[in-house]
């Protein structure tokens, strides 16, 4: 299994949120939505603490 980090990368005026495990979230305007959108990511593919 592969780790969830989450990084943003710009493409002119837009903003996308990517992940080590090959997940793209949409492009966004906004960066804070993008980083929304990386934390929301790793929040759903968390491993619990000891699993």
């Amino acid at each position: 299994m592969s780790a969830h980090r989450t990084t943003t990368t710009e493409t002119g005026s837009f903003v996308t949120a990517i992940c080590a495990c090959g997940w793209r979230g949409p492009s966004r305007r906004a960066r804070s939505k993008a980083r929304e959108d990386a934390a929301a990511h790793e929040r759903e593919n968390a491993v619990p603490a000891g699993a």
